[in-house]
């Protein structure tokens, strides 16, 4: 371990059993959240950070099995790798309820005076000495969503990078904090999701990208061929109000939503589709902007009648049945597909 004032931990070297242990048992193994600077070859790191959620898993079992592979004749390229919240993945949560969110601190957070802010920004900084090839965030999500890649520019080099992983790019601008928010000033950024945690298909996903962009020298710089990408874009983000209850088996709550919500996620839904009933005369679901703070957020909702339908069509992502990630995060965004110009279509 080096780099004995930095507010996480630092190592240039994997700890005895790192690469087989479960993310539960991290904190048997290491300080706090650490950051690996490992070398290879091509001296322009990749970096990955992974457990910024701490039930989140597929990214840390996707880097442990793309370092065995390379343990003995190492890596084609740096790699810096961030290991985030290894308190909430010993309690198997998101994040714990003395803490912020480990993808909310990034430098763009609204709380930059809060310590997680501080270690965040120090790792960024460390992390922008270093000319990085690229940077992908891998996540899981608790609800029924195909894999997909989110960016925060359209720019052709972050698009090939999401292709890696998915034709499904997803443009986004709100929430702000984020990893790859912060790193798209830096590189080439992304997010992926890769579905449920627990499911091979996530973990065997992520590999590949892992082992994708630790191999190849370098990103297009042309734009790709509309074929060949689904893009979309956040434009609105779905809250239930704090003071608000709600269920999705049907017990009594102010909002009462379908027990098969997620499987609507990435479906091109018409107006009228139903979310469920509400029961609360007067209640209303909270629309957040999701490009900017300061955009007027459209109305996508009809209470007539005590059930909850969308006023005029959208593409949901994210939507669960979990009532602790809805609290913790949203009910789910709300998008729209466009251009390589950011137009909808």
């Amino acid at each position: 371990m080096y780099v004995t004032d930095a507010p996480c931990a630092v190592m240039d070297r994997l700890p005895e059993g790192f690469l087989d242990c479960p993310a539960d048992r991290l904190i048997d193994l290491l300080p706090g959240p650490t950051l690996f600077d490992l070398p290879g070859r091509d001296p322009h790191p990749l970096f990955v950070s992974t457990l910024l959620h701490g039930n989140e898993d597929s990214g840390l079992g996707a880097v442990q099995a793309v370092l065995r592979r390379h343990a003995a004749r190492g890596l084609n390229r740096s790699l810096l790798l961030f290991i985030g919240n290894i308190r909430a993945a010993a309690a198997h949560v998101r994040t714990l309820p003395d803490e912020r969110d480990y993808n909310r601190v990034w430098p763009g957070t609204l709380t930059p005076d809060d310590p997680l802010a501080h270690m965040a920004r120090w790792v960024y900084d460390y992390a922008a000495r270093r000319n990085l090839f690229a940077s992908i965030d891998i996540h899981n999500n608790t609800g029924f969503n195909p894999h997909y890649s989110c960016v925060r520019r359209l720019e052709p080099k972050f698009i090939a990078l999401a292709q890696l992983f998915s034709r499904t790019v997803v443009h986004f601008q709100q929430p702000v904090g984020t990893q790859a928010g912060a790193f798209a000033e830096l590189c080439p950024a992304i997010t992926v999701e890769c579905g449920k945690a627990g499911a091979g298909s996530a973990t065997e996903h992520a590999i590949e990208l892992v082992e994708a962009a630790l191999s190849i020298s370098q990103l297009p710089d042309h734009p790709p061929a509309p074929h060949d990408v689904d893009l979309l874009r956040t434009y609105a983000i779905v809250k239930p109000p704090a003071s608000a209850s709600f269920s999705f088996d049907g017990s009594p709550a102010d909002f009462i939503f379908r027990s098969d919500i997620d499987h609507m996620n990435f479906s091109e839904l018409a107006p009228g589709a139903s979310f469920g009933s509400l029961q609360a005369p007067g209640a209303r679901l909270e629309i957040l902007p999701g490009d900017s703070v300061d955009t007027q957020p459209e109305e996508y909702f009809d209470y007539t009648g005590g059930e909850i339908r969308l006023s005029r069509a959208a593409i949901p992502a994210m939507l669960t049945v979990d009532p602790r990630a809805v609290r913790l995060d949203c009910l789910c965004y709300l998008m729209h597909r466009i251009g390589m110009d950011g137009e909808r279509v």
